[in-house]
């Protein structure tokens, strides 16, 4: 079946909204830039590849949170909530997502959307049964149906199921809905590191 997610309208939401925010976020934007420059060693941004709509890889923006070469330290790609490769000023912009900002403008370019599935790696996307690749049917999302009903407290089997149901039964009344959870998420942050404390690789169990 078509992916409703797709339509027409949802693009130019996200790209009048992303364009807005990035306007007004500019101030904001330039001061978390300089609070990671001043207080660590390393880029402002932290860019790596994800997989995106139809299988295709594309530059992924955050804010750098941690020190340099962190995937090859400590957990790799995983996380805890205690974990000392993140850096004083990444405390902050995780605590409050500010992190996930720079991916406005992967929306303007249309790699992302406002909502969607988050993106994976590829070598999390090498891993997705046939049934999972479902996921990639549409644009990744900065936030999603998944990141409002558990985020890193479900595991990764959960979280694709949910992704998946959302692409079944987009409607614009889902896309509010999950905007308005994304807020209340924000403010009161849970799921950020899971319920052990740490934000898990696909293959782990």
């Amino acid at each position: 079946m078509p992916a409703k997610p797709l339509a027409p309208s949802k693009r130019w939401f996200d790209l009048i909204v992303a364009g807005l925010g990035l306007l007004l976020l500019s101030p904001l934007l330039l001061l978390i830039s300089l609070a990671i420059k001043l207080t660590s060693r390393g880029p402002i941004f932290y860019i790596r590849p994800r997989v995106g709509r139809d299988g295709h890889e594309f530059p992924f923006y955050k804010f750098r949170t941690m020190v340099l070469n962190a995937e090859g330290q400590g957990l790799g790609i995983e996380v805890a909530h205690n974990d000392q490769r993140i850096t004083r000023v990444g405390q902050w912009l995780r605590r409050w997502s500010f992190d996930e900002l720079p991916q406005l403008l992967n929306v303007v370019r249309g790699e992302m959307s406002l909502i969607g599935p988050r993106p994976s790696l590829p070598e999390q996307v090498a891993r997705y049964t046939p049934d999972q690749r479902q996921r990639l049917a549409v644009r990744p999302g900065i936030t999603g149906w998944a990141q409002v009903n558990g985020r890193n407290d479900i595991d990764w089997a959960a979280r694709i199921q949910l992704d998946c149901w959302y692409i079944e039964h987009w409607s614009w009344r889902l896309d509010r809905l999950i905007l308005w959870r994304t807020i209340g998420a924000i403010l009161r942050p849970v799921g950020i590191y899971g319920r052990d404390g740490v934000a898990k690789d696909l293959r782990s169990k």
